[in-house]
């Protein structure tokens, strides 16, 4: 991985103005960020942002989605990939559900199939307004490592009679998701619905024995009914523990865990980066850390200078919180424990999003569109009379709503959105920065890319190629050319 935006560049200053401008936003609904939002908040802080005078096209190969060289809501803090700026913000993997064995339920009801069980896309609702961390004392007692008080889920999302559940709607609700997520959560169950959905995987599965094109002609059928069967078999005759629903679903799983442990490494032995709360501190003490450390404070007090509109902002906020303090540049987290104790550079979440989600991108068919067909919805190859739907959450949270769409999401970029959702999720409660998300996510795709490698190397009958859309856009392809 690259170095982390050092203190003194303005690179730094933009991404710690984004996670401060996110903690303003946070109980924002995420429907408003997107174009033509009336939502004054999110404008403010887009134009703040927009105030700024840091290049878009990114320092070091970091790039954010702009439009015309600056912010807009359409593309407001939702990542760099492909795919990414269009529709709404939150992917409909963080959303939909499928069918179940028994043939009920479905895309609309937000429920996963596991098996005969089910998994239910709704959070616990996080209170409103509630941050963490505002003031010096509390600050500091993280700090010095003090764990949060017991009955800590009570104050953040009410006594457990009383707790509410919803579909992600806000910034709060993503950071709740990302809170307390199993490491390859959000990709096992994207995976589990594309499988559902019987989603084509990628063409190069059709050289495959036993599977699509290649198996047709590997048998000698000369009864034209016994042929017209196995045509409309097609794919159902394909693999299973190799390059079938178990093999994927496995993968995704395993390389969760290679990614981990890689970006640990990152983490400690490499590049011991400070979180974004520990910074606003020093942010918070400039003037004080100048008395005994003039070029530090300097460069600490340059940094507030670059950001100013956005630190007042905070401060702003703060001194609302506590009508009986005085307000600080601290950073509000959404966290009661802040930050993990442990370096921010790379971003765990984000590496194991980019592996695994490398891994759904090389076993399905990126090129297929969401539509709604004869009343299902699915990702599938367009079809003449498909139409383009998508799913958002009803303002009270309760309900999926199916909406008509200008244009088709397609699955990379549903894939890419959903390791930004992620990843960012991140940034929304207040534990890491841009570069985090951007860099790690990289380094994730290149140890899915490493693995498929290494797989590719143990199978020799058949000619079969992957084809890997990056996060950058070109395609890698993995296998024998």
């Amino acid at each position: 991985m690259p170095p982390a935006p050092a203190l003194g560049t303005i690179e730094l200053a933009y991404e710690m103005a984004e996670v401060y401008e996110l903690a303003c936003l946070r109980d924002e609904p995420l429907t408003s960020f997107s174009e033509g939002t009336n939502d004054c908040k999110i404008n403010e802080s887009i134009g703040r942002l927009n105030r700024i005078e840091f290049d878009l096209s990114g320092k070091d190969a970091r790039p954010r989605k702009n439009t015309g060289g600056q912010l807009c809501p359409q593309t407001a803090f939702r990542g760099s990939s492909p795919g990414v700026e269009q529709g709404p913000y939150l992917s409909q993997f963080m959303l939909i559900g499928n069918k179940s064995v028994a043939g009920d339920l479905g895309v609309a009801s937000g429920l996963i199939q596991y098996g005969a069980l089910c998994i239910n896309q709704k959070v616990p609702i996080a209170k409103c307004g509630v941050d963490f961390m505002t003031q010096e004392k509390d600050w500091l007692d993280v700090q010095n490592g003090a764990a949060p008080h017991d009955g800590n889920e009570a104050e953040l999302f009410g006594a457990p009679k009383d707790v509410k559940r919803r579909f992600i709607c806000t910034p709060r609700d993503l950071a709740t998701y990302v809170h307390y997520d199993a490491l390859y959560e959000a990709y096992l169950n994207a995976c589990l619905i594309l499988l559902a959905m019987k989603t084509p995987f990628d063409p190069g599965f059709d050289a495959l024995s036993g599977n699509g094109k290649r198996f047709l002609n590997s048998i000698s059928l000369h009864d034209k009914n016994i042929t017209s069967l196995w045509v409309k078999q097609d794919r159902e005759a394909g693999g299973f523990a190799l390059w079938g629903g178990p093999h994927i679903l496995t993968l995704v799983t395993e390389v969760a865990t290679r990614a981990l442990k890689a970006v640990r490494y990152q983490k400690f032995n490499t590049h011991c980066r400070l979180r974004p709360e520990a910074l606003a501190g020093r942010i918070h003490k400039a003037n004080k850390i100048k008395e005994k450390f003039a070029v530090l404070g300097e460069a600490l007090e340059s940094l507030d200078g670059s950001i100013s509109e956005t630190t007042q902002a905070i401060f702003d906020l703060n001194n609302a919180k506590h009508e009986n303090g005085p307000g600080t540049k601290l950073l509000p987290m959404a966290f009661q424990e802040g930050s993990p104790m442990h370096p921010s550079y790379g971003a765990g979440h984000a590496t194991v999003a980019g592996a695994c989600v490398t891994i759904l991108k090389a076993y399905f068919d990126t090129s297929a569109v969401f539509v709604e067909r004869k009343g299902d919805q699915m990702f599938a190859h367009f079809e003449e009379k498909d139409k383009a739907v998508l799913f958002v959450p009803d303002d009270a949270g309760d309900t999926l709503v199916k909406k008509s769409s200008d244009t088709f999401l397609t699955l990379e970029g549903e894939l890419n959105k959903l390791a930004a959702n992620i990843s960012i999720g991140r940034n929304m409660a207040g534990v890491h920065y841009f570069s985090d998300y951007y860099d790690s996510l990289r380094m994730g795709e290149e140890i899915a890319i490493g693995m498929l490698e290494e797989q590719a190397l143990c199978y020799k009958e058949d000619p079969f190629v992957l084809s890997v859309p990056t996060f950058d856009g070109p395609v890698r392809t993995i296998g024998k050319r």
